[in-house]
């Protein structure tokens, strides 16, 4: 006869009912509420003209962005800081350029708007976000901050897959010169510099971690920025891209511009009766290049093409991924450029240029001939504050509030408006301090209630200033100060003071000035009391500031302009 004690005859029923039960670990996550919070993707062109991609207007292939302009909005009116390192700067911060501390480029001039990287007051998206359920990440060029204390795992990115510097390579190729090493492919991953193997692609490179994050993604809401170098230079370009464009360019930059004027027209990014400024006065007219050398300047235009159409294939892809995880329709996605097209050429930068122009051993740029194109219908290029160096293409996608199809032509919008939407849409409030010590406020404006179709005009007024040229544009009105032009001996007096009816003249081609003088004058007061506030400095100042720095190194005296 077989017995059981009392205690057995318990613990083995205990060991049944436990079977029985669902796994606890398993009914915790069940359970647990998921966080719903869309996800937000930032993706930044870098030199890329507002002309340049297939829904403003363009014959480039960009058929992922065109996608998302379609099912998305596209708004007509929107502004970026006029170059690299400030428009970086005021991204990631929601704050005019020289309020993060970037209001030039990245040299620390040893005062407040001009330290070339982002100020401790300034926290970045990544930032606000992470301690509040976010994951992010950042993949691409960053450019504010090339020490380690200033990289993106400093600034609140848990990964990273960067660029670091302001332009290189695409591929792992050093200059000759030690004088160039700025421009070495710096690249950490995850904080640790990083070392590229054969077959290193940049654009590619960045696509790829791009869609590694996003898979390795858990439940939380995540924020990304994917700042792309394309399309700056070197236009590095891959044969299959090249071979697109081989040819399409024979036209020239004079009809190619009418071609693209024609197309804003059609699809409604400008108005019919926006005017097509003339060619920049130092261009030659296409007619007028040798036979000899036309062959040259449309490779360099189908470079510019292959670059930005690989862009966009890898945009494809994180598009993509987002659907494979059925995450697409609960991500905002927006993109936008850093500057207008680039005019530089480079003349001086010592790199191997015995290959094909596009190849590894190539240093090619486009020139200010087909940068005027980029920036069709407006003038002038990146650095200036004309429409040309400061207008950018902008898309927003994302279906659960955005209706599709939406083109936004009276919202007048800034790139420092990126952080306040993206705390908007996450419900986090900016801090009042960070680490015992006040934040100042951002600058920037939430783009939310205009994706709703509340807000129809955005910012009463915007203000620029980079190394010296400035602009206000306050309704149909913009005041400007020409591109500056210096040289050892000083500031060129003669530089003064513009303004132009934007509405009627959006290619800034009739200065009104003398016809307006009362309102050009309360316009530049609002200026001076904006810039007062704003830590930015004078032109003279600034080239008195500069030309010491440079002094103090024993480098070159400024460039002319």
């Amino acid at each position: 006869m077989i017995s059981f004690n009392s205690s057995k005859i318990l613990f083995l029923l205990m060991v049944v009912l436990l079977a029985c039960q669902p796994n606890v670990q398993q009914q915790t996550d069940e359970n647990r509420a998921k966080d719903t919070r869309p996800n937000i993707i930032v993706i930044l062109a870098d030199d890329m003209g507002y002309a340049d991609l297939g829904c403003f207007g363009s014959e480039i292939q960009t058929p992922n962005l065109d996608r998302l302009a379609d099912n998305g909005m596209r708004m007509t009116k929107f502004y970026n800081a006029a170059r690299c390192c400030p428009s970086r700067a005021s991204i990631l911060t929601g704050k005019y350029p020289h309020l993060a501390g970037v209001g030039a480029m990245n040299e620390d001039f040893g005062r407040p708007g001009y330290e070339g990287t982002i100020r401790a007051d300034a926290p970045t998206i990544a930032q606000l976000l992470q301690p509040e359920g976010y994951n992010t990440y950042h993949v691409g060029k960053w450019h504010v901050g090339s020490q380690e204390k200033d990289w993106p795992k400093q600034k609140g990115f848990q990964k990273d897959f960067t660029f670091v510097n302001g332009a290189s390579s695409y591929y792992n190729l050093k200059p000759f010169s030690k004088r160039h090493d700025s421009l070495y492919l710096k690249l950490t991953l995850n904080g640790e510099l990083y070392r590229p193997g054969q077959g290193f692609y940049m654009t590619d490179a960045f696509s790829d971690y791009a869609v590694k994050f996003i898979k390795e993604d858990d439940d939380k809401p995540f924020f990304m920025y994917l700042a792309y170098t394309a399309p700056h230079w070197p236009l590095h370009a891959l044969p299959e891209d090249i071979a697109k464009y081989k040819g399409k360019y024979a036209m020239g930059w004079d009809s190619l511009r009418v071609q693209r004027y024609e197309s804003m027209k059609a699809m409604g990014v400008i108005t019919a009766d926006t005017p097509l400024s003339a060619r920049a006065e130092d261009l030659p007219p296409w007619e007028d290049i040798p036979e000899a050398e036309r062959d040259r300047y449309e490779t360099l235009m189908a470079l510019y093409a292959a670059v930005i159409d690989r862009m966009d294939q890898g945009i494809g892809r994180v598009i993509k991924v987002l659907e494979e995880k059925e995450e697409l329709d609960n991500t905002l996605i927006v993109f936008v450029s850093d500057n207008g097209g680039s005019p530089e050429q480079m003349p001086n930068v010592v790199y191997p240029t015995d290959g094909e122009l596009g190849s590894e051993r190539s240093f090619p740029t486009y020139g200010a001939h087909w940068a005027n194109v980029s920036n069709t219908p407006f003038r002038y290029y990146k650095g200036w504050v004309q429409e040309g160096g400061i207008a950018t293409p902008f898309i927003a996608h994302w279906p659960k509030q955005i209706a599709k199809g939406e083109l936004n032509d009276t919202y007048l919008g800034h790139i420092m408006d990126i952080l306040p939407t993206s705390l908007d849409i996450a419900g986090v409030a900016y801090p009042e301090e960070l680490e015992g010590k006040p934040v100042p406020a951002y600058t920037g404006k939430s783009l939310l209630p205009a994706f709703k179709g509340e807000d129809l005009y955005g910012h009463e007024a915007l203000f620029w200033e980079h190394e010296g040229v400035r602009a206000m544009r306050e309704g149909d009105w913009k005041l400007v100060s020409n591109k500056y032009l210096v040289d050892e001996t000083g500031w060129n007096s003669q530089i003064e003071w513009q303004l132009f009816n934007i509405k009627a003249d959006p290619s800034e081609t009739n200065n009104v000035i003398g016809q307006q003088a009362a309102l050009a004058e309360k316009m530049i007061a609002k200026y001076e009391t904006w810039a007062a506030a704003s830590w930015v400095i004078s032109p003279q100042a600034f080239f008195d500031m500069k030309a010491a720095w440079k002094k103090e190194r024993g480098l070159p005296p400024a460039r002319k302009y």
